[in-house]
């Protein structure tokens, strides 16, 4: 048995982005924002992709994953598309810091799988207004 705990981590993570980008596509419209809408769409999709491989590994190890919480806290008040957009964009950022992480204590498949999604999640952040940072989830 492998440790899990990069990838339990990593999960705990994910359940979180993924009910919080359900609750921003609540608040996004496709027709008066449709740049944010594909953005929190495509969010919501790689988030999702990723929470089902994560558990995926962690059963394949023979352990039980973790589960997701009730619920999770706002970031604010989510009235406005630009608040939307704030919102995804702390998602973005705190996915960055884990995926780093994961990167940092994981090998093969498992590393090369955190290095995507940290590329991945570090495009969405510039997408949703962020700043382009030479090591994206990394304190420098």
């Amino acid at each position: 048995m492998s440790d899990t705990s990069p990838l339990q981590t990593t999960l705990a993570a994910e359940h979180a982005a993924v009910w919080l980008y359900t609750t921003l596509g609540g608040q996004t419209s496709e027709s008066a924002q449709p740049k944010l809408f594909d953005t929190v769409s495509s969010g919501y999709t790689r988030h999702r992709t990723r929470r089902d491989q994560l558990v995926r590994w962690i059963r394949d190890a023979g352990e039980q994953p973790v589960a997701a919480e009730v619920a999770y806290e706002l970031p604010n008040q989510l009235r406005t598309p630009d608040e939307v957009e704030a919102a995804g964009l702390q998602i973005e950022q705190r996915c960055t810091v884990t995926y780093a992480d994961m990167v940092g204590r994981t090998v093969a498949a498992e590393r090369e799988w955190a290095i995507k999604a940290l590329l991945d999640a570090s495009l969405r952040e510039l997408d949703l207004g962020g700043a382009p940072q030479d090591l994206p989830g990394i304190d420098t």
